[in-house]
């Protein structure tokens, strides 16, 4: 692939689609008030061109642009409505999405129409050269009343690649109208890096007066593949979404995409200042959208500056360059050492030190041993920190905030079908034994209230602390059904802070308490109680 113009110090402008496009993908839903945060968030971040919605093709985008009027964005960015060309039987003075497009007063409009053939003799049922004249008179009509118009050119590229002569007679009809950005669309996803720079290039090339613009769909896992090949191509503005979302497979991620062009490309983007709020931009989107963050989404994720392998720890400890394509907190993420059966000692040692538990190399192999037989009988103590920090506690003797003698669960029922469960637990706590009961909706909520019924009575700190998350899998393994082995995950939280800890057994009951019982036990030495 020849490069057709770098990209250090190139000016590329984004345009932030997850309030329109991204609101197509399965399950993302925004409310008029989500959709008005997320614009301040983007603008705040360094985002060009926020498009908000198509405000002709329901009420809550119309409204959305209504709440918006007068209010001025961060950093200098706009807001931009999306619609499409005329209808083909109307003028555009008497088409109703035309008109929404002006009462939403947004300074830019992203008008799209087609660019392949098949859309427009199949989908529209009109003539090529009616097609032209839909997008020619639709962008005139926009421009002459104002608006800067950003036309994206709906499957360009599958239409280029079937007729290039209509395809880019379709961006010439949207330069007569007045486009000044020309937005080349992979809009099935299914396109390759090549065809996209060698389409793009030869645009750029026929089209030296205009900007040239790339939107690009994830169908086939390349949307930000593609992207890059239409900058590299000479395209300088970039459409995309906030970790992906869009309809199908998604959207172009610009979580990804703007690391890439600022980190390895050195091209320039107003975002290039913010960087460092990248993480807490994408989990702020994903917090409104009601979506659990991807935890090996690329620079933002959870897992993404994860260490595993004792040899990869052992690098990363003595260089951070041995496994890490860029330092975590330049996009506001940080490194993590996870313990696990596949942990050497150097993980062992960098995950307590974290922790501020300073522990001798050779106290780390009997640690190590520990870590390996527990999961092999079911613990996992990468997502249980506060498991693992006790666990390296206990054997270097220090002592339990408590310990657990016996414990009883059960559930029962009257004829009405009115369910209850109780429990009960036995606990030493300070060289006393105390026993209590207690009861709850399931038979492990009734267990947490039974332990922190007796663990009240000695530290009332634990008023304050409260069960966040509870999860529970079935392990594979030689049994099957009801004999499984199960794994308990429990996450806590209290005084600003959140832990995990784990519990394995055949019995779910029993894994669930020595997962909350560590849960409370972590509060109490993290508070100096214990």
């Amino acid at each position: 692939m020849n490069e057709a113009k770098p990209l250090a110090g190139a000016r590329i402008e984004l345009l932030d689609t997850t309030l329109r496009d991204g609101t197509q993908a399965e399950g993302v839903t925004l409310s008029v008030r989500d959709k008005i945060a997320v614009a301040e968030a983007l603008a705040a971040f360094g985002v060009d061109l926020i498009e908000g919605g198509w405000p002709g093709s329901n009420p809550r985008d119309a409204d959305f642009f209504e709440a918006m009027k007068g209010r001025a964005l961060p950093r200098g960015a706009r807001l931009t409505a999306f619609g499409a060309t005329r209808r083909r039987d109307l003028a555009p003075e008497d088409d109703p999405s035309l008109a929404a497009l002006l009462a939403a007063e947004t300074p830019v409009v992203t008008l799209f129409g087609k660019s392949w053939t098949l859309h427009a003799l199949e989908a529209l049922g009109v003539s090529l050269e009616a097609n032209l004249a839909m997008i020619r008179e639709s962008v005139a009509f926009l421009h002459a009343a104002g608006r800067r118009v950003v036309y994206d050119a709906e499957h360009f590229f599958d239409g280029y690649a079937e007729d290039p002569g209509y395809a880019l007679a379709t961006l010439e009809a949207a330069a007569a109208g007045g486009a000044d950005t020309l937005v080349l669309a992979d809009t099935n996803g299914g396109r390759l890096p090549e065809e996209v720079f060698a389409a793009t290039a030869e645009v750029v090339r026929r089209f030296p007066d205009r900007a040239v613009g790339v939107h690009t769909h994830n169908d086939a896992e390349l949307a930000v593949a593609n992207s890059l090949a239409a900058l590299r191509a000479g395209a300088r503005h970039l459409q995309g979404t906030v970790g992906g979302y869009g309809e199908r497979a998604g959207n172009a991620n610009l979580t990804s995409l703007i690391p890439t062009l600022v980190l390895k490309y050195g091209a320039e983007l107003k975002a290039a200042a913010k960087l460092a709020g990248l993480r807490e931009l994408a989990h702020f989107v994903d917090e409104r959208a009601n979506q659990t963050p991807n935890r090996r989404a690329p620079y933002v994720g959870d897992a993404a500056f994860a260490h595993k392998g004792g040899v990869h720890v052992s690098a990363v400890l003595k260089n951070p360059r041995t496994y890490e394509h860029v330092e975590p907190e330049r996009v506001g993420n940080r490194r993590r050492f996870l313990v696990s059966d596949l942990s050497g000692r150097s993980n062992l040692l960098a995950k307590l030190a974290e922790a501020g538990l300073e522990l001798a190399k050779e106290e780390a192999g009997p640690l190590l041993e520990e870590v390996k037989a527990l999961e092999r009988d079911g613990y996992a103590f990468e997502g249980a920190d506060a498991s693992f920090f006790l666990l390296a506690r206990r054997l270097r003797g220090a002592p339990e905030p408590f310990r657990v003698d016996a414990f009883r669960s059960w559930t029962g029922g009257d004829a009405h079908g009115r369910w209850q469960a109780e429990a009960t637990v036995q606990l030493t706590v300070a060289g006393r034994s105390v026993h209590t009961a207690a009861t709850g909706q399931g038979p492990v909520g009734a267990l947490d209230n039974a332990l922190r019924k007796a663990l009240l009575n000695f530290f009332p700190e634990l008023e304050a602390v409260g069960l966040a998350d509870y999860k529970v899998r079935v392990l594979e393994g030689q049994e099957a059904g009801t004999a499984s082995v199960v794994r308990v995950l429990v996450e806590m939280e209290g005084a600003g802070r959140r832990w995990s800890t784990v519990g394995a057994s055949a019995n779910v009951i029993e894994a669930s308490l020595k997962a909350l019982g560590d849960g409370y036990a972590y509060a109490l030495v993290q508070a100096g109680l214990a």
